[in-house]
């Protein structure tokens, strides 16, 4: 029978969304803007938890949902100019997003650490 080791989902969205390593939340995450690395603390190879396209999807969804849904109930978003409008919110989308799309990777990475077992014990 092969036992699995336990990892906390949380801790490892946590550690992940605060861009440190999943594995022991010392050491950083990445090593430029969106670079995964392996943790200079713990040595846990993080570049193998691949991310692919959860990262952006999900940092729309919620920039979407926080921010775009909102500025709907505002009457200068429908009765004003439109390039004002497109000058004034775009910029800050933009902003946003980048901000919020490191967080996000990191706690994709963080879910897709605490759902892999690390190694696998053999038991009689």
């Amino acid at each position: 029978m092969i036992v699995a080791e336990k990892r906390s989902f949380l801790t490892g969205v946590k550690r992940g969304a605060a861009m440190r390593c999943p594995n022991c939340g010392k050491g950083a995450l990445y090593r430029k803007y969106l670079k995964v690395q392996a943790c200079p603390e713990c040595g846990n190879d993080n570049a193998v938890y691949p991310a692919d396209d959860l990262p952006p999807y999900a940092t729309i969804l919620l920039v979407g949902h926080l921010v775009v849904a909102p500025l709907l109930f505002f009457p200068w978003i429908w009765q004003g100019n439109t390039t004002v409008v497109l000058a004034t919110t775009l910029p800050a989308l933009l902003i946003l997003t980048l901000v919020f799309l490191p967080h996000v990777k990191g706690a994709a990475i963080g879910l897709l650490w605490a759902l892999q077992p690390r190694h696998q014990v053999e038991r009689p």
